[in-house]
């Protein structure tokens, strides 16, 4: 199998877990009735998203920046990262949008394909092990946008489209690392800051308090196991 389409077959493998986390979502919707566990589950697979989240910013994305980038470069790109989805959430909350997990899931999958996408050209092995660690981390912070894209107004219908299609970015990102960025790793290493500002603002800002329960703590053990699953992950590569 030549290097191409072992690309193309990781790269979708950990992009398809974006819609089958949609498809759960609705199913959990439409067929789990309102009941206290219902918000329970809503709410600690939330804290379970934003501990992967922060896994990967924290394990992944920020140590690739600090590897190549020097001081001042860094802390621009991470700035950067930070207003930017400052000002779109901004612009987000006076329309009425919900959609800070979605926007974080796109920070956190983008770049971290473009980052398997150019491992490939050297090696394999880490490739691959990325790919199945991206495709875990996307199957539950799919799950949390789904619900967010419908609170913002999508039809349930247009929503599954909209991550059917969103499926494929991991295709393009890595194809993109592949062709590109496989020998500019300081560039990659930008667009890891860049994304990590960004999910670190979207993190503090709407999803980790949107997680929180009173008289209930659960969220906060879901966020410490989202974050287990980013440090065996870490481990493993």
């Amino acid at each position: 199998m030549d290097i191409l389409t072992q690309i193309i077959l990781y790269a979708g493998f950990s992009g398809i877990t974006v819609f089958i986390g949609a498809l759960l979502a609705n199913y959990f919707d439409h067929h789990i009735e309102q009941r206290r566990i219902k918000y329970e589950v809503t709410h600690t697979a939330q804290a379970f998203g934003a501990g992967i989240l922060f896994s990967a910013l924290a394990l992944v994305l920020v140590p690739k920046g600090l590897e190549e980038l020097s001081l001042w470069p860094m802390l621009i790109s991470f700035s950067l990262g930070a207003v930017l989805f400052f000002i779109i959430d901004k612009k987000l909350a006076h329309s009425g949008g919900k959609m800070a997990q979605l926007l974080a899931m796109l920070m956190d999958f983008i770049p971290e394909s473009i980052a398997l996408g150019a491992l490939f050209a050297t090696d394999q092995a880490t490739g691959t092990l990325l790919a199945v660690f991206i495709g875990l981390q996307n199957l539950p912070e799919s799950f949390n946008s789904f619900r967010d894209v419908v609170i913002s107004g999508f039809t349930v219908k247009k929503t599954l489209v909209l991550m059917f299609f969103l499926s494929f970015a991991g295709i393009i990102g890595a194809l993109l690392g592949y062709f590109y960025l496989s020998g500019s790793p300081e560039i990659t290493a930008h667009l890891m800051v860049f994304s990590s500002g960004g999910i670190l603002y979207l993190l503090f800002q709407d999803i980790a308090p949107e997680s929180a329960m009173k008289n209930h703590r659960w969220g906060s053990i879901g966020a410490c196991l989202g974050f287990m699953v980013g440090m065996i992950g870490e481990k493993v590569l």
